[in-house]
């Protein structure tokens, strides 16, 4: 469904590539807004445009959830019900891999997910920036890889436009750049995870030699009780 508005300032093209209704190109010449159709204050837009994407980053990743798990039941019904080399595809190791792996990598990104939108509802937004950001980067990820093994396993049925499949990994490629691209949030992650260590001066704190003096005078008494030298 495409709705346009009757106005001189607006253009409206239709690109076949990814999910229609998704995005769209929007061009206005001058044209001007007044005064009482602003929502919010007068250069306030912004600030009301970032205050969406937390419960957006968690809306994407609950989507993206929803289509890898349609995806895996895609993929474990093709593996019961497809022969190759006489067995069932589901009775080979790589494609037992496939199933157990994605469906490993579903529950931890949901968990994740789960663990990150109860953070907010307690905590709000702010307090939880690098984990939207951790979320919205990971979840990307996953569902990116169940489709790709989907498609794999249904072989070309999968990549033809007889599943939704293929459909799915092409509007589902833009989640690692749409709200943010993927380096952008791994680089806010990494510098909130840096922000609790400190630089030590010398060797690490593990560094094994360095640590033997103090392990010998702690466990000196145990040592001698048991004959070691």
């Amino acid at each position: 469904m495409t709705i346009v508005r009757d106005i001189p300032t607006m253009a409206h093209p239709d690109p076949e590539f990814g999910r229609r209704g998704n995005h769209a190109e929007v061009v206005f010449t001058d044209c001007r807004v007044p005064g009482d159709h602003l929502i919010g204050p007068r250069g306030g837009g912004f600030v009301l445009a970032q205050q969406r994407l937390g419960g957006g980053r968690i809306h994407h990743s609950m989507r993206w959830l929803g289509q890898a798990q349609r995806a895996l039941d895609i993929m474990g019904e093709r593996a019961v019900s497809r022969r190759s080399h006489g067995r069932l595809l589901g009775e080979h190791q790589m494609v037992q891999d496939y199933i157990a792996l994605s469906h490993t990598e579903i529950q931890a990104a949901r968990l994740l997910t789960f663990q990150t939108a109860w953070k907010m509802d307690r905590y709000g937004a702010a307090a939880v920036r690098a984990e939207l950001g951790m979320i919205k980067a990971h979840v990307s990820k996953v569902v990116l890889a169940v489709l790709d093994r989907t498609i794999q396993v249904c072989g070309a049925l999968g990549y033809s436009g007889d599943l939704p499949v293929e459909s799915w990994y092409r509007m589902t490629r833009f989640g690692s750049i749409g709200d943010g691209p993927d380096e952008l949030h791994k680089s806010v992650l990494a510098r909130h995870v840096l922000k609790k260590y400190r630089p030590v001066s010398g060797w690490p704190t593990d560094h094994l030699p360095s640590c033997r003096p103090a392990a010998e005078r702690k466990w000196q008494a145990l040592r001698q009780e048991a004959g070691i030298a």
